[in-house]
């Protein structure tokens, strides 16, 4: 009885030791990504792009940088790249222009930044870091928040920077469904405007990392959804909707930003870990379920104090990828 006791402990240990302890995992979008619809130079480039990204991120890790640091740096990575909607690839509103959010937060102390409708800020996720470090507020928002970026010496350009031919053409064709108003959408869902199925792909982009001290940070960036109009804004600038850290736990989601803001998407998968000791996959997937029975999709990636890591999506694929403690680095797109 004692050498299968003994046996049985030597097991356990090993399955323990055996887990890997993720510090980065980070997120390029969610949407209706489809392998048929890929071409293999395309998924080379997005597979370069989010290594990149958590490379960086790692390094900062590796270094003895904080959490704070290392999603700073993943998310200028993907920010800075037209591959995403964020930044460089941002989506255009209605009226032709790019407006940009993005959110941070430490979970050390729940200090937390962000800005929404941003057009001229180069990196939104620094913007919105530096509202957190230095400022006594939490949001900034369009006029103000570029003003306030320029004085905090950040990066201005000139709002042609974001001009993509690939997103101006998105919205060319998301307007000229909108003329067809019997046009059937995506899923026939009752949510969602008729138009939706010419743009249902989610790419806003988020990181959370965990550093040597055991502190969580969480960031998101986005350019918002296509064709938006009235100056909207979704969960991705809106702490406990897009983005969450506590000691705990950080999040950031991407997808209909409307559901996660009913649902307090981000900040509820921190309760169901707090409060009802759900591990980060299990609180991931209930909250995404919620989402979907509301009628909205997308995807959220969490990753916990201890290194356990979930990417949940109810989409046709992410973008998304995590590094190990020890610099494993790995990649998924697809289902």
């Amino acid at each position: 009885m004692k050498k299968i006791l003994m046996l049985f402990t030597i097991f356990s240990s090993l399955i323990f030791y055996a887990q890997k302890k993720y510090v980065v995992v980070i997120h390029g979008g969610a949407g209706t990504i489809l392998r048929k619809d890929m071409s293999p130079e395309l998924e080379k480039q997005y597979v370069n792009k989010l290594n990149e990204a958590l490379t960086k991120s790692y390094q900062k890790i590796k270094e003895g940088k904080s959490s704070l640091e290392a999603v700073e740096a993943a998310i200028v990575v993907m920010e800075d790249s037209p591959l995403f909607n964020a930044g460089k690839g941002a989506v255009f509103t209605n009226d032709g222009r790019n407006e940009l959010d993005a959110s941070i937060m430490y979970g050390k102390d729940k200090s937390a930044g962000a800005v929404a409708g941003v057009t001229v800020v180069k990196n939104p996720i620094k913007a919105a870091l530096a509202v957190m470090q230095k400022s006594e507020h939490v949001m900034m928002v369009g006029k103000g928040a570029e003003q306030f970026a320029k004085k905090e010496g950040l990066e201005i350009v000139n709002p042609k920077y974001f001009w993509t031919e690939k997103r101006w053409d998105a919205l060319q064709k998301v307007k000229k469904a909108e003329l067809n108003v019997n046009q059937p959408n995506a899923m026939n869902n009752i949510y969602y405007p008729s138009n939706y199925w010419i743009d249902r792909k989610f790419g806003t982009v988020g990181c959370v990392a965990l550093d040597k001290e055991g502190n969580i940070s969480a960031g998101t960036s986005t350019g918002g959804m296509t064709n938006k109009k009235y100056g909207r804004v979704g969960d991705s600038p809106i702490i406990g909707a897009g983005t969450y850290a506590d000691k705990n736990v950080g999040i950031s989601g991407t997808g209909w930003g409307e559901f996660y803001i009913r649902t307090s998407a981000a900040r509820t998968v921190a309760a169901k870990y707090e409060y009802q000791n759900k591990d980060v996959k299990t609180a991931t997937e209930e909250v995404m379920l919620e989402i979907e029975k509301l009628g909205g999709d997308g995807g959220m990636i969490a990753l916990d104090k201890n290194g356990n890591v979930a990417m949940t999506f109810n989409t046709e694929g992410m973008y998304r990828g995590t590094v190990t403690e020890d610099g494993e680095i790995n990649i998924e797109i697809y289902k």
